[in-house]
């Protein structure tokens, strides 16, 4: 297998780099410069069947840190944890068992003919194989406690035992209140793992999440995908509640129904901060059952010593996720290999990786693949806690989750830098590069809060991800277009590797990222977070 891993990377086909960063390059010759042949590489070995989808605790994924450990050691890192590329990630694999279940809704004293998949979705969120559910249905508007903003949808009842049904997002904006709730953006409160995490504070047994498309960003094709597979969660720290799913908003329509309720009522009176919640003539009654085994999967990091006698002391953190969705069922495809998402940052890491060594920065240099990002940020969040650095000596964290692979851009994204002073000097590595910085948009997706600097975030530390551009230089109604086309295949068996991509736009966006990140790492102090932003606080907190 070795032999054959080799001969397959070696083999390659290496491209032409199509954009040279004329400005950067000027100012900068001996500077690294990432090369498109190793990412290429990368990209297409990583993506490939030989790897069936880098799934989380599937033989793919074995495989996977297999190669991207062996690759670190080629390029010249230093193991990131003692003498050993890998971190432990204790994980608890659980996989619902509908057809030995006998759990079901009721309303109005009858039984919902609903069918697991195509109408409802639900797993133990603490990792136990079998519960016995009889309890109470309560909507609860959007789930949210935030004393900033005035607001307890919980308020005045005690949910401990019973199941709560909630929406996800966050109220929107009004004429008398623009910003409540970052306005038109997203905040925390509106992903739907905020709401499992405020659900079992608040003691519930359980938590149905309502889908849409335009809620949730995404159709119920994903969450399908995703909860018909085996799910993950840590194995240790903090559990969720007994039940955690999502239903249709058919369903939800008809089970609202059947219990006497309007369900477009409620959610009109979700909107006030005067909504308090509504117990439904509904129950979750039955013996709810899943498969449970514990996993150990792995991060790698790896490491570039930085050269200043204190300095080296402190890190910059580049991060990617290797993880995609494995393999699942038993069609003629059955892989879903992710070649955007992420064997692209996996890729781009490897090949910042190569040139990041042979010209080391004041501070050092951590290259990170995390495991289980697509099962809730969990190898993210288990470096965050247990970090192989510490977080006060971490200057920032810069992320790469599904980069451009339609081609070069004239632009750049770097939503979620202005929260700290990373945003001026994402600027300033911009104009170096001849780049313009995407102009901001509101956040409508949450996407903030959606890949793996957001567990850094949440430890204090300067974080965001690095988006690809969308000004592009050739054929631009043509990359529109197959930028677009993309949506269909997220989290689908048809994120495959093509090799006739231009892949400019990707080394593109890894060479941002790596000049950013040794702008961090030659700054004279590491980036501090702006005023006021709740993020800023930990750090604050911890000093």
């Amino acid at each position: 297998m070795q032999k054959m891993l080799s001969s397959f990377v070696s083999t390659a086909l290496a491209t032409s780099l199509a954009v040279a960063f004329p400005a950067y390059a000027a100012g900068a010759a001996s500077a690294p410069i990432v090369k498109e042949a190793p990412l290429r590489a990368h990209l297409s070995f990583l993506s490939s069947d030989l790897l069936e989808g880098r799934g989380t605790g599937q033989r793919g994924g074995d495989l996977t840190v297999a190669y991207l450990e062996a690759q670190a050691l080629a390029a010249g890192l230093k193991p990131g944890n003692g003498e050993s590329f890998r971190q432990s990630v204790k994980i608890a694999g659980v996989k619902s068992t509908p057809t030995t279940s006998s759990v079901a809704l009721e309303a109005g004293g009858k039984a919902q003919s609903l069918s697991f998949g195509k109408d409802w979705v639900w797993a133990p969120g603490d990792a136990r194989d079998v519960h016995a559910m009889d309890a109470e249905l309560v909507f609860v508007g959007y789930g949210i406690t935030a004393p900033e903003e005035g607001w307890d949808d919980y308020k005045g009842m005690d949910v401990k035992g019973k199941v709560v049904v909630m929406m996800v997002n966050d109220p929107a904006p009004t004429a008398a209140e623009p910003n409540r709730f970052n306005g038109k953006g997203l905040t925390y409160y509106g992903r739907w793992t905020y709401k499992f995490e405020e659900a079992a504070r608040q003691g519930a047994a359980g938590v149905l999440l309502i889908h849409t498309d335009a809620s949730a960003s995404y159709g119920w094709s994903v969450v399908q995908n995703s909860w018909l597979a085996e799910r993950f969660q840590l194995a240790q720290g903090k559990r969720g509640a007994s039940m955690e799913g999502w239903m249709t908003e058919a369903a939800a329509r008809t089970l609202f129904t059947a219990a006497g309720e309007d369900l477009d009522l409620l959610r009109t009176a979700a909107e006030t901060k005067n909504f308090k919640p509504v117990a439904l003539k509904a129950r979750v009654k039955g013996e709810m059952k899943a498969a449970v085994r514990m996993v150990e999967q792995f991060n790698v990091a790896g490491v570039v010593p930085g050269t200043d006698p204190k300095l080296k002391d402190e890190v910059v953190i580049y991060s990617a996720h290797w993880d995609h969705l494995g393999k699942q069922g038993n069609g003629d495809d059955n892989i879903y290999n992710g070649a955007v998402d992420n064997a692209s940052g996996s890729a781009g890491l490897l090949a910042m990786a190569q040139e990041a060594v042979r010209a080391p920065a004041r501070r050092s240099q951590m290259f990170l693949w995390v495991a289980a990002e697509e099962q809730g940020l969990l190898g993210s969040a288990a470096y965050a806690s247990s970090p192989l650095w510490p977080a006060d000596k971490t200057a920032a964290n810069l992320n790469l989750d599904s980069l451009n692979f339609v081609g070069a851009a004239k632009d750049i994204g770097t939503k979620g830098s202005e929260r700290t002073e990373l945003g001026a000097m994402a600027d300033a590595t911009a104009k170096a590069m001849g780049l313009a910085v995407r102009a901001p948009e509101p956040d409508l997706a949450g996407g903030y809060f959606r890949s793996d600097h957001f567990s850094f975030a949440k430890a204090g530390i300067p974080a965001f991800s690095i988006e690809g551009g969308k000004d592009y230089v050739k054929d631009v109604e043509g990359a529109k277009a197959k930028q677009a086309a993309y949506r269909a295949r997220y989290h689908q068996v048809g994120d495959e590797y093509d090799p006739t991509w231009d892949l400019s736009g990707m080394v593109q966006q890894a060479q941002f990222t790596l000049n950013l990140g040794l702008r961090v790492a030659n700054a004279p102090k590491m980036p501090a977070w702006k005023a006021g932003d709740a993020f800023g606080k930990v750090r604050a907190s911890a000093k």
